[in-house]
């Protein structure tokens, strides 16, 4: 029973890392003797030392024979730190509570076994789903060499995200938004399609109190290399970077030739944006590709805001892991109004995706709805 209540505790510590600690995991650690907390500690990014080093030097001394408890195995390599399993075998720890292994091929049951050998006591299960939940984009991205994808968006009761003539602002109330935000902070980057920067030229930047080490990065696919340079998104890009994915060839035609293009592309980098270039199918950006692009670039977790066209591709190649509507009691109606998930779609009902895990919360006459994909594509894509 007391396990259960100190990891409950940890993985509160470990949740005050949330948007402070990517490209790691969220970590907390406490250090118990006799049912005394003697020391506690979580991650932060740029404080380098690790949950358990907090904790132990917390507790001193007084760590000697006293059990750590903490939701993510010890670290067992150099890294930008020491390895903790050191640091615990000299702390005369005698016994060590986790919740899950750490799916980082560099740990992978390493830093249990270390332990173990060394005469500490090794138990492992306790809050594991919450555990892998708390940490999910990290898992995800460690696993399978890609960020977490959220699908995100707001729609009216009848799933409609603009009327006919294109009008989107608002749909959701402000309650809605400021949920929404708080969302943003944390994850690593935001995507949107050309069409979308084109139509309603958003921002895309963070309007909450800034709680992350990295700066929000804002992804645009763009196959034919068609945003504006006006756009707000681009006169902000050294705040808030901004990377563009587009397909040479579609460009190059777009453009009228490759001259012109390298001519255009300058003019993009000359406001602080890279173009990213990823070969494509009939102009359209390869995900799989684009996704790995990312991950090379440390960003563990993504959020698909849109448009419809864009939104419809990660549905339909089963490339996202979680999806989040805000739902308005507005209704539009009209036929030629813009859905909320475009693109070719299933064929039939029994290739639809059913969420599971289904969470809904008000924000005043809102809905959120949030859910995961039952099955889930788990493809390790190739680095």
């Amino acid at each position: 029973m007391n396990d259960l209540k100190y990891m409950q505790q940890v993985l509160k510590l470990a949740a005050k890392g949330r948007g402070q600690v990517s490209p790691n995991p969220m970590v907390g650690a406490l250090v118990v003797k006799s049912d005394v907390v003697l020391g506690r500690g979580y991650h932060r990014y740029e404080a380098f030392d690790h949950a358990e080093i907090n904790a132990l030097k917390e507790a001193g001394t007084l760590a000697t024979g006293a059990t750590l408890y903490v939701n993510l195995e010890p670290c067992c390599h150099q890294g930008r730190t020491p390895p903790c399993t050191d640091a615990i075998l000299r702390s005369g720890i005698h016994r060590v509570v986790a919740a899950m292994t750490d799916p980082n091929p560099l740990v992978g049951g390493k830093g249990f076994h270390i332990l173990q050998v060394n005469g500490i006591e090794v138990d492992i299960g306790v809050c594991e789903k919450e555990a892998r939940l708390l940490n999910e984009k990290f898992v995800t991205f460690v696993t399978y060499n890609r960020p977490f994808v959220l699908l995100k968006t707001a729609m009216t009761l009848d799933g409609k995200i603009a009327t006919h003539t294109g009008h989107s602002r608002w749909i959701t109330n402000e309650a809605s938004r400021q949920a929404s935000q708080l969302l943003r902070a944390e994850y690593d980057a935001i995507l949107v399609g050309a069409q979308t920067v084109i139509a309603d030229d958003p921002e895309l930047t963070l309007r909450v109190e800034n709680r992350r080490h990295r700066a929000l990065i804002r992804v645009i696919i763009d196959g034919k290399l068609s945003t504006p340079l006006t756009a707000k998104m681009l006169t902000t890009a050294d705040v808030y970077p901004v990377l563009i994915f587009a397909d040479e060839m579609a460009a190059s035609i777009a453009y009228g030739g490759i001259l012109a293009l390298q001519a255009k592309v300058k003019e993009y980098e000359s406001k602080g944006v890279q173009v990213i270039f990823e070969a494509g199918i009939d102009g359209q950006v390869s995900l799989p590709a684009m996704l790995t692009e990312l991950a090379y670039r440390k960003v563990t977790s993504l959020i698909v805001e849109g448009g419809a066209n864009i939104t419809g591709q990660f549905l339909t190649s089963h490339l996202f892991d979680k999806a989040t509507f805000f739902v308005a009691p507005k209704l539009v109606g009209g036929r030629e109004a813009v859905a909320a998930v475009g693109g070719e779609g299933f064929s039939t009902l029994d290739q639809a995706v059913e969420l599971e895990d289904i969470e809904i919360t008000r924000h005043e006459q809102d809905i959120e709805i949030t859910g995961y994909p039952k099955l889930a594509s788990k493809v390790k894509l190739e680095k």
